[in-house]
């Protein structure tokens, strides 16, 4: 298992590699190039994805699960279908109510999970 290349075209899920984002969250970087990337976390219940800002746009899509979700001095709960955007520079974070994915598609790449 492996973090895919860059401008990798086709990759496999049983292929990249788990990696520990955070207590009970796991994160695999599936496909990206320089300006985008997606990325998919799988949450436990209960586990927190801290509070944050960055300098990517995130559109963040709810595979599975409910999630608890502040952006800005927002917080609202989503469930599976729904989607979010952060843009770049506003904090957000979440807390996983029912075990999850969530998929992130970020622009630009985030080059700190390569």
């Amino acid at each position: 298992m492996k973090i895919p290349e860059r401008h990798e075209q086709w990759v496999f899920h049983q292929d990249t590699l788990p990696q520990k984002a955070a207590d009970g969250v796991t994160r695999r970087v599936l496909a990206y190039t320089d300006q985008l990337m997606c990325v998919e976390n799988h949450f436990e219940k209960g586990a927190v994805g801290s509070v944050h800002s960055h300098p990517h746009t995130q559109i963040t899509y709810v595979v599975s699960g409910a999630f608890e979700f502040t952006i800005g001095d927002q917080t609202k709960v989503v469930k599976a279908g729904d989607s979010l955007l952060k843009e770049d520079g506003v904090r957000h974070g979440c807390v996983c109510l029912e075990k999850g994915i969530l998929l992130d598609i970020f622009n630009p790449a985030r080059e700190d999970f390569l």
